[in-house]
């Protein structure tokens, strides 16, 4: 019978000349970036890689180790082209980003569209991110925000990509691959909504009461407290907050924020309804050109990929060896394109940082296509 530590030893050999041929090939791999650099190659050949692949595969004895062996070579590979593209950008030639650093984003005597009514959520963060000597204007859709910025009649647009309880804003992430509008800012606002009624009235006059579905489901526990209300949903918070005022009828009330109710004169007839109080929207700070603040430190890329086994984590890849956090992951479908998905991630970094740029090369090689949505 063989002895366990004889094989466990016999493996430890192999694992020793794995390791030594490991770094010989990647000592080689740095000659090969070197060529590159001196000839402008790009580093990924997908049909050089696809060769070598299918070249090892043959000399394997099984179907399992065929799948292993196809497995381990696209990992070898992957770090190889990481190696040389870390090459390349220590030796200056990684190309430049088209995105111009600035001190500051403008918040003054600047134009700034938003959606929805006044008093919207949307209002709110505007009020909160940029300065008051501004010109504001309100549109009924998000793609009318986005028209104005690509066509100029506004400088910047505020609207929102994510909610911490109902998840993310999947409309604005095909609104940002559609138009070359570029994020260069973000504003959390908490989501603290409050039931508004006339001045005046009691809780006792009460009736109906309007909201955002969503305002309605985060205030349900106090909401059951009062059945006999009528529960009406509208659009958003701040429609119901004007509708309250302009049809002055006291037995009317609107799940609102304050902000809301300051703007349409409804007074507070119960605070703090809501169920969570964390809750909160992220808004993004959009422009049409491409600049980043010399301090940010988040960025937002997309990027398509090949449909094929692995080609996702290869993507990502880029993202770890860089030593980058990545914050969050999102998938889109591919308009006409049943069943393959557009990634959006973000991760910490600045675009001037080197690391950040080898991560965008590589991804950038590698995938279909890529955009990046800002950086801020």
């Amino acid at each position: 019978m063989v002895d366990l530590k004889e094989l466990r030893d016999e493996i430890d050999s192999i694992d020793r000349q794995i390791v030594e041929l490991f770094e010989k090939r990647m000592d080689i791999c740095q000659k090969v970036a070197e060529y590159k650099i001196r000839t402008g190659k790009k580093v990924f050949d997908r049909t050089r890689e696809q060769a070598k692949i299918d070249t090892v595969k043959g000399l394997t004895r099984s179907e399992f180790n065929r799948h292993g062996i196809e497995e381990l070579f696209q990992q070898i590979m992957a770090m190889s082209r990481k190696l040389q593209y870390q090459l390349l950008e220590e030796n200056g030639v990684a190309g430049r980003l088209p995105f111009i650093a600035v001190d500051e984003i403008e918040r003054s005597k600047v134009r700034v569209v938003f959606q929805g009514v006044e008093g919207a959520c949307s209002q709110a963060a505007m009020k909160q991110y940029f300065n008051e000597d501004i010109t504001s204007f309100h549109v009924e859709q998000w793609r009318d925000a986005m028209e104005a910025i690509a066509e100029g009649s506004a400088d910047f647009a505020v609207l929102p990509i994510e909610n911490s309880t109902a998840g993310s804003v999947y409309d604005m992430y095909d609104l940002l691959v559609e138009f070359e509008n570029y994020i260069v800012g973000e504003q959390i606002i908490r989501c603290e909504h409050k039931l508004l009624g006339l001045p005046g009235a009691q809780l006792s006059d009460i009736q109906r009461v309007y909201s955002h579905p969503q305002g309605l489901s985060q205030c349900k526990p106090f909401l059951e407290e009062h059945r006999g209300w009528k529960q009406i949903p509208l659009e958003n918070t701040a429609v119901a907050a004007k509708r309250v005022a302009e049809e002055g009828d006291k037995s009317q009330a609107a799940i609102a924020s304050a902000f809301a109710g300051e703007q349409f004169g409804l007074q507070v007839l119960a605070d703090k309804i809501y169920l969570n109080e964390a809750n909160s929207t992220r808004f993004i700070i959009i422009t049409n050109q491409r600049i980043f603040r010399k301090d940010a430190d988040k960025i937002s890329i997309c990027f398509e990929q090949p449909h094929t086994s692995g080609s996702l984590y290869n993507m990502l890849s880029h993202i770890i060896y860089n030593n980058l956090n990545m914050t969050k992951i999102e998938s889109r479908p591919i308009e006409k394109r049943n069943w393959e998905y557009r990634f959006f991630i973000d991760f910490e970094g600045n675009l001037n940082d080197s690391a950040v740029k080898n991560a965008l090369r590589g991804i950038r090689e590698e995938a279909k296509s890529m955009k990046i949505l800002g950086n801020y």
